[in-house]
This record gives C-alpha cells, structure tokens and sequence, in this order.
C-alpha cells in the first residue's frame, strides 16, 4: 500500500523527537546511562519526548536560520538537558562531559543533510560552540551521537567539502553571522527514520517547501502493509496541531 503525507517543521519536529525517543541506544540509555539533549529547535522537542512535560523551547535553541545566520536572543536562559537513567539531573553539560562513557548518547541536531548522511553544524563561535566542546570527546570515548535533523534540510553538495569553503574569516559577505562549517557523524534520525522505527513503513522524500501553513513542508510517499501505512498516514495527520516555536535573534 502506498500513501503520501505532508509535515509541516513543527509537525516533523515532533515526528523526528518521537523517532528519536524510540531508538534503541536511547532507550537503553534510559534504564542505565546518560544522555545529553544539546540546544535546538528540534532537539528541544526531542527534550520534551525524553521528559515527559512541555519546555520552554523559545529559550532551548542556540543558533538559528530566519532571513540571516542568527543567535537566539535568549541564549542562556536554558541549559542542556542531562538525563541519568530516565531522570533528569541538575547538572551542566560540561560536568556531564566530564564522565560520559560508551553507552551513553550525545543527541546534537544540525543544518545542512547531504545525499551520503553526513550532516553538516554551522558555527558562528570561533571556538566552534556546542561541537568544538562534545563531539571529540563524545568520539573519543564511544559515546553513541544521534543526530535529529529534518529531510528538509537536504543539500546536494558534500559536507565535506563544504567544511573545507567555509569559515568565519572566509566570508567577505555574509547575511548575518558569518559561519564555518562542522561535518557531524553519527546516527541520523529524519522523518525517514523516525517513521520506519515507529510504523515498520518504509518512507521516501518526494517533495520539500510549500506555501502558507506548508512553507517548510517536507512531502513524503510510505509504502508497507496496510495496516501499518494506515497507522502512519493517521500518525501524522494527527501532528498537525504542532505549534512552530517563535524565536527572535541578535544578528
């Protein structure tokens, strides 16, 4: 059976998050281990996921794309969200950093999903921000990276090459902040794989962008059982209540 939906972000946000809640490693790290949710519009609704109660997600993001490369004007009035087995400790992602081990997970979202999985952080800090502070240590001791990120950042040109053009003292002009570019490894978690994860359905991006309440849209064409496209095609029609958070910058 085959059927087509259309998710608008908030609405992948929440699809992604709930993908994300049901990987294995993370469910795992759950009973028994640690997990760092790092700042993010989607990562915030993956927070809410592991939790279990609403957050303030206007105050949950670092960076962020508008009409320029822009910093949340909120940043620091939220910290990453450390969880200890399930519970949520008071503590911050640096001393968490401190002792995470392998079985634990280091979830950091992204900007740019290019056509081989490598997903690529823009960085306005020149320090490199959350990555110049997580990702090697995080590799360096076999933490599992996860990363949520929408099909709907898709780009058609390697990551890897892109990290190599760009850099905050290469861009004579920028719109807003001028970035370099990280290329992230780790598990890639889209609407793709949230959906195959929670239905047994298999999913294929067919179309990105819309208009009006679709602007930002990702379309999608499942195919599986029917019963079980039947509960995915219903899932997601059910999301379309999801609020977009809004967010103000400094750029």
């Amino acid at each position: 059976m085959y059927a087509s939906v259309v998710l608008t972000p908030a609405a992948s946000k929440r699809l992604i998050a709930k993908g994300v809640a049901a990987l294995p490693v993370v469910r795992s790290a759950l009973q028994s281990g640690r997990i760092i949710v790092t700042l993010g519009t989607t990562n915030a609704v993956v927070a809410e996921e592991l939790l279990g109660h609403p957050i303030d997600r206007g105050a949950f993001a670092a960076g962020f794309i508008d009409t320029r490369w822009n910093v949340n004007r909120r940043l620091g009035e939220a910290a990453e969200v450390v969880l200890q087995d399930g519970r949520e400790v008071e503590m911050t992602g640096d001393s968490a950093l401190s002792s995470l081990a392998a079985g634990d997970v280091l979830l950091k979202g992204g900007n740019a999903l290019d056509p081989w999985g490598s997903v690529g952080v823009l960085m306005a800090a020149t320090t490199g921000g959350t990555v110049g502070r997580y990702v090697a240590p995080a590799l360096a001791r076999g933490v599992d990276i996860v990363i949520p990120i929408s099909v709907a950042k898709s780009v058609h040109t390697s990551i890897a090459e892109l990290s190599l053009q760009m850099g905050v003292g290469r861009l004579a002009l920028h719109d807003g902040l001028p970035c370099g570019m990280y290329p992230l490894s780790g598990q890639v978690i889209s609407e793709i794989e949230a959906l195959e994860f929670l239905f047994a359905v298999h999913a294929i991006h067919v179309a990105s962008g819309g208009v009006g309440p679709g602007t930002g849209s990702v379309s999608l064409l499942l195919e599986g059982e029917d019963d079980a496209v039947r509960a995915a095609h219903a899932f997601v029609g059910a999301l379309d209540e999801e609020q977009a958070v809004e967010l103000s910058g400094t750029a």
